[in-house]
């Protein structure tokens, strides 16, 4: 008789790629910069955020596979949907991101009072003096801000990018205008947001598209 041969070791199925958003179906997914608590880690869960719609959602990762640096896209998407964007004067505080936010560890600025001149889905037109903050931090595209945008019926908080800014108004009343995407929700204020966009969308005709 001869030799029986070694059965092979069993595989652990690869996980990485396969986690999709809930929301808009993307498997751009990185882990959040901020942890569950030990109990939810203890068994496998982690906090992930979605690098297409910047959705915030609980995946299971026993291993620790989700990377924590933002997945990069490997292609354009040329028919992005046009999302309707209403005009709004709403109470805003925005705050500058300090810290290396790839590995969790940051911390928030004093924030500066301001408001939300237009709101949509995916970003926030944001008006502001801004005397706070140095003008090269508010004049750098991609640069991170951690806002709260209060909503007639309850705030919500999101992490965002800048992606335009501008000076406007007559010397010595001069304030910034930024252009923001939403880069980090969390699905809570995500739902609030959503309602408040039907809302709007229910009581009034569409204003402009994005």
């Amino acid at each position: 008789m001869g030799k029986p041969r070694k059965l092979a070791k069993p595989v652990k199925p690869d996980t990485r790629g396969t986690v999709r958003c809930p929301r808009c179906k993307g498997q751009r997914i990185q882990r959040a910069y901020d942890d569950l608590s030990i109990l939810f880690r203890a068994v496998g869960l982690q906090k992930a955020l979605c690098n297409n719609c910047g959705l915030e959602f609980k995946s299971f990762d026993p291993f620790g596979k989700l990377p924590r640096a933002a997945t990069v896209s490997t292609s354009q998407l040329p028919n992005r949907r046009r999302v309707p964007r209403y005009s709004a004067h709403l109470p805003t505080a925005i705050s500058l991101i300090e810290g290396g936010a790839q590995v969790g560890k940051v911390s928030y600025s004093r924030s500066s009072r301001g408001h939300c001149e237009a709101i949509s889905k995916l970003g926030l037109a944001i008006s502001c003096v801004g005397t706070r903050f140095p003008e090269e931090e508010l004049s750098r595209v991609g640069r991170l801000l951690f806002v709260r945008v209060d909503l007639p019926d309850s705030p919500i908080e999101a992490v965002v990018s800048i992606v335009t800014h501008d000076r406007i108004g007559e010397e010595g009343k001069r304030k910034w205008l930024l252009g923001v995407n939403i880069y980090q929700m969390s699905e809570a204020n995500t739902d609030l947001l959503t309602a408040y966009l039907e809302q709007r969308a229910q009581s009034e005709p569409l204003l402009i598209l994005d």
